[in-house]
């Protein structure tokens, strides 16, 4: 990292050129910057990495989930983690973990290995997602951090909240799913036994497989669930920059031409995310239909009592599957809401103007009448006609705006489609309509 030509330097630490590494300080800046959020420093926006910054807890949790790509070693070790959690112990569990005859209970449809393919199948389209987003844009032009020099205080200062309540999402979902998942794996191992070639069956083999079946399903929760959080994350900015545009139009005052532009790099910045995420959106929504219809028609099919011995996993899996898709889905439709909505906050905000205009242009024509009552040679009239052209342009501008405005209101699309309110009735109209048609040939078979 060259140093800086400036009079007052900043510390930063350029952490991507690991062959030269310069640090500078400032005794006297020190102080001030230890209080100020890193999101809202000059320096922030220009250097590209720091020593403690706001993805800290990303980095950590990047580590942790075996999916830090920024290094050879990190790579090798995601690839491992990533075959061997996806592929190896679901396979595993599923060819050589039996009931014990000797168990009451009884398991003719696995329900627990039937949900490991839609858990090993959103696992794998997470991760290349992450592979794909970490190899061309990185963890920063991800979350759009690089062009948050653009933007106001207002919007700085509440992304900064956004990005330390982040994890809280993953906490909220993945804690209890993994204390009620640990319940579920006691149970599910007190009754059954691994019988595998070559391996004497025991206590050490039973107490292995089980921590790679917790470790296996926290990976997998833990890398579909990242996703989700990220996309969250970047539609919660979106919103914030929506909510500065309506403070703009809070003031009658403000121009056209600014809120046009700031719209315009809001609309880049949603279709960016539009084309970034549609491919793992429709790909978990068709991933998840398939695993939830295909459980509901297998379970209401079989003759066999549900417990939660025998399906427990199901339950988990579907859970923590649906907290991920609202956790997408409602971040979606919001921003298209808050989108769609400022058409409506415009055209009141022309009409103000507007009416403040014809209100200003009263008061002046009085005025001109009170002048030319008291002098035949006023120049009122000169006054009156150099107001029209000025508050012809500028109704235009702002009519134009209106009209951009309205034919502009998408937000998050897929291919086309506005993933808005309406996308979701209809979604759960059509869902709605396959378990009505599941539950009718159940009905019938019976």
């Amino acid at each position: 990292m060259k140093p800086s030509t400036e009079s007052t330097k900043d510390t930063t630490i350029d952490i991507d050129n690991s062959s030269s590494k310069r640090v500078s300080f400032s005794d006297q800046q020190q102080q001030h910057q230890h209080n100020v959020p890193l999101l809202l420093q000059p320096s922030y926006a220009r250097s590209k990495s720091m020593i403690f910054d706001e993805l800290r807890n990303f980095r950590i949790c990047l580590k942790w989930c075996a999916l830090d790509h920024s290094s050879c070693v990190g790579k090798l070790i995601s690839y491992v983690s990533f075959i061997f959690l996806t592929f190896v112990v679901p396979l595993f569990t599923t060819l050589f973990v039996q009931v014990s005859a000797s168990s009451p209970e009884v398991d003719p449809i696995s329900l627990n290995k039937l949900v490991q393919i839609p858990e090993s199948a959103l696992a794998i389209i997470s991760f290349f997602t992450l592979y794909r987003f970490f190899r061309r844009y990185g963890l920063r032009q991800l979350l759009f951090l690089d062009a948050l020099q653009d933007d106001t205080t207002y919007v700085r200062r509440g992304y900064a909240r956004e990005l330390e309540k982040a994890f809280r999402y993953l906490a909220y979902i993945i804690l209890p799913s993994f204390f009620v998942e640990l319940a579920h794996k006691i149970i599910f191992f007190s009754a059954v036994k691994i019988s595998a070639p070559n391996l004497s069956a025991g206590f050490p083999l039973h107490s292995i497989v089980f921590v790679f079946m917790l470790l296996s399903w926290l990976y997998r929760t833990g890398v579909y669930l990242l996703v989700c959080v990220i996309f969250k994350l970047t539609c919660q900015l979106q919103i914030l920059r929506f909510e500065g545009v309506h403070k703009l139009f809070e003031g009658c005052g403000s121009e056209a031409g600014v809120i046009f532009k700031e719209h315009v790099r809001i609309r880049r910045q949603l279709w960016i995310i539009s084309h970034r995420y549609r491919f793992f959106i429709i790909c978990c929504v068709v991933t998840m239909s398939v695993s939830q219809l295909g459980s509901l028609l297998l379970v209401l099919a079989s003759k066999s009592e549900k417990t939660f011995f025998n399906s427990g996993d199901l339950v988990i899996c579907s859970a923590v599957q649906l907290s991920g898709f609202f956790l997408c889905i409602l971040g979606a439709a919001k921003i298209t809401h808050r989108a769609q909505g400022i058409v409506s906050i415009a055209t009141r905000w022309h009409m103000l103007v507007t009416n403040a205009f014809a209100e200003s242009e009263q008061c002046k024509d009085n005025m001109s009448e009170a002048l030319a009552s008291d002098s035949s040679d006023s120049d009122s009239s000169d006054i009156h006609i150099s107001i029209i052209p000025q508050r012809l342009s500028s109704f235009q501008t702002r009519q134009s705006l209106v009209t951009y405005l309205q034919h502009n209101h998408g937000g998050i699309t897929l291919y086309g489609f506005a993933l808005d309110r309406g996308m979701l009735h209809t979604l759960f109209a059509f869902e709605f309509s396959i378990v009505l048609w599941i539950l009718s040939k159940v009905v019938v078979l019976e």
